[in-house]
């Protein structure tokens, strides 16, 4: 069975907020990022997206959003994708990653294999420690080098579970 039909596609989109808009409900936000190629994308964040460690999102700041690619989403120009979860990022290399991790810690589209440590920091979305294999879940995984392997692996310095 197909990983890559089971569980759906996270789509990165990193780059400097440039503007933030309310919403008409005042409840959600829209953040015009312009990404590495001078173009503009928009990112809803509602309460339903996860702002990892509840930063506040401010201009200048650098982020990456991450959408579900099997999602339908309206077509206009710049385009505009509900964000799943937003990470701010403290330089634009960082390796941070949301995926379906199988239970070999694998990336359902093989992009990345997870090798646990001792000095991983597993939490959930909200910030408790998760004491369980995070295996077969979503993951946020924040990580730096990686080997050159196919796939790639790498120990993790924090993951965060989503439930």
């Amino acid at each position: 069975m197909d990983m890559n039909s089971m569980f759906p596609g996270y789509v990165p989109v990193t780059g400097i907020v440039q503007n933030i808009i309310n919403m008409h409900d005042c409840c959600s936000i829209m953040v015009s990022v312009l990404v590495g190629n001078n173009e503009t994308v928009n990112l809803v964040i509602d309460e339903d997206t996860v702002v990892v460690d509840n930063r506040r999102i401010r201009r200048g700041m650098l982020i990456r959003g991450f959408y579900d690619a099997s999602k339908p989403v309206i077509l206009i120009y710049p385009p505009q994708y509900q964000a799943v979860a937003v990470v701010v990022l403290g330089r634009r290399d960082e390796g941070v990653t949301l995926a379906y991790f199988n239970r070999h810690l694998t990336a359902s589209d093989n992009s990345l294999r997870l090798n646990i440590g001792r000095n991983t920091v597993v939490e959930t979305v909200n910030g408790q420690l998760y004491r369980c294999d995070p295996s077969e879940h979503v993951l946020l995984v924040f990580y730096g080098a990686t080997t050159r392997s196919i796939p790639p692996q790498t120990t993790p310095d924090r993951v965060i579970v989503f439930c």
